[in-house]
């Protein structure tokens, strides 16, 4: 007993030194599990993955620890870890944090201790998303219904396009061609209803385009997204050559601030309100409103300047409210008109309200101009 507690104590220590007080693979805080095979530490939820590899896992706090496992953490530890299996992590390669979807921290630590991808040794045949070529088959929604199609795609790092088919027979030629200029693609299970999907949106003439997809195979998604982001990364290295590292990595691709449903009125606020899909693009400081929350164009588009340039977000309660069956308002207010929402809970207000002043809080860029020039508000 003396010994458990003994080594229990040391363990606790060891974790609360600066380079293991994080999960060693998503970087959640105070990580109470630790891989006695890896010798490091991580969180509960990615002590499952590592689990899932016959990686061998205790709890810091509820298991009984050996005299010689407990020297091995001592003599290893994150930061040795870390040296060995993140040594070559391309600097386009997504690495997930806690709040990150399932498939994208599973693949995270199977990419660095399962098939050892970042070791910094040559691979043959090289990693897919390192070659700036990459195609196959991904299932795809239709624009106009809910049916998922297999779909053949070809992205190409030289040509900064993503191709894709509407039949297996190429000899008709694409269906799309698509600048990864303004391409962003971002994971979305929960919304499209497959743990192993993306949302990937373009600009598409005068409107936002979407497209919902995915693969059955993990390690195929997340090769998809990361070959997507080298190809963003190499587009934006070209179009911004002195852009550092730290400029250019958070704009290669992007989780939108929020989305979800609230109720709208027309300009007038005497028209009936209705039910819409908002997503709130901060990057790009723009509301989106949909019909439907898959479908594959926005109905109008609302510019989010700052509080300076006329704009403000505040709780309202509406004029009208005719077909209105939530309660709590947003009114979000531009030099050309006013916009009225409405939430089903208050906290989804809250929500809103403090998504929409993060924006509003931020300067804007010379780019952010071009775009507010550039949109027609819509009823």
């Amino acid at each position: 007993m003396a010994n458990h507690e003994r080594n229990k104590k040391i363990l606790l220590e060891l974790v609360r030194q600066p380079d293991n007080s994080l999960c060693a693979d998503c970087g959640a805080p105070d990580p109470e599990w630790a891989s006695y095979k890896l010798g490091l530490f991580v969180c509960l939820n990615c002590s499952g993955v590592h689990r899932s590899l016959s990686s061998r896992v205790k709890s810091i706090k509820l298991d009984f620890w050996e005299d010689e496992l407990v020297e091995f953490m001592k003599s290893n530890g994150n930061a040795s870890a870390k040296a060995l299996y993140e040594k070559a992590v391309p600097a386009y390669y997504y690495q997930p944090q806690q709040n990150d979807c399932a498939v994208l921290i599973e693949q995270w630590i199977r990419a660095k201790y399962e098939r050892m991808e970042f070791t910094g040794e040559t691979k043959y045949p090289p990693l897919s998303y390192t070659t700036g070529f990459y195609e196959g088959m991904l299932w795809k929604k239709g624009k106009e219904n809910t049916q998922f199609l297999k779909r053949k795609f070809v992205l190409s790092e030289r040509e900064f396009t993503l191709t894709y088919y509407n039949k297996e027979n190429e000899s008709k030629g694409p269906k799309a061609v698509i600048s990864v200029k303004d391409l962003n693609a971002t994971f979305q299970p929960e919304k499209i209803g497959h743990p192993h999907s993306l949302q990937i949106t373009y600009q598409d003439d005068d409107h936002t385009r979407n497209l919902y997809v995915y693969h059955e195979s993990p390690e195929e998604i997340v090769t998809w997204y990361n070959a997507i982001r080298a190809a963003r990364y190499a587009y934006l290295k070209t179009a911004y050559p002195t852009g550092s590292d730290e400029e250019l990595i958070p704009k290669i691709t992007r989780n939108y601030l929020k989305e979800g449903y609230m109720e709208k009125t027309g300009p007038l606020q005497k028209e009936a309100f209705k039910k819409r899909w908002f997503i709130l693009d901060s990057q790009n400081r723009k509301l989106f409103y949909f019909k439907g929350k898959l479908d594959a164009e926005e109905l109008g588009v609302i510019f989010i300047g700052t509080e300076s340039n006329g704009y403000s977000a505040k709780e309202c309660v509406p004029k009208h409210a005719r077909g209105n069956k939530w309660k709590y308002g947003v009114s979000v207010e531009t030099p050309k008109r006013q916009f009225v929402f409405m939430c089903e809970q208050e906290r989804e207000q809250r929500e809103w309200l403090n998504a929409l002043r993060q924006v509003l809080s931020r300067p804007m860029a010379p780019q952010d101009y071009t775009t507010e020039a550039n949109i027609q508000y819509k009823r």
